[in-house]
């Protein structure tokens, strides 16, 4: 289990990171843009988030791709 949230916790570093480091420009656009957002907006995209990796994360399961 250990194993599983450090190998997760790993992708979304990575993925940041790469984000940051190779379009910094647009990362700082995307902030303004959801600074402009009411936050029930941004509360119902953080929501929409997590039911979308949950659901990744059930067919992950159900693929047999986690330990």
């Amino acid at each position: 289990m250990i194993g599983v949230l450090a190998l997760a916790i790993g992708l979304v570093l990575v993925v940041e990171g790469l984000v940051w480091a190779l379009a910094p420009g647009l990362v700082e656009r995307m902030l303004i843009a959801l600074r402009v957002l009411p936050i029930g907006a941004r509360r119902q995209f953080g929501a929409l988030a997590v039911v979308l990796g949950l659901l990744l994360l059930w067919l992950a399961d159900r693929l047999g791709t986690l330990p």
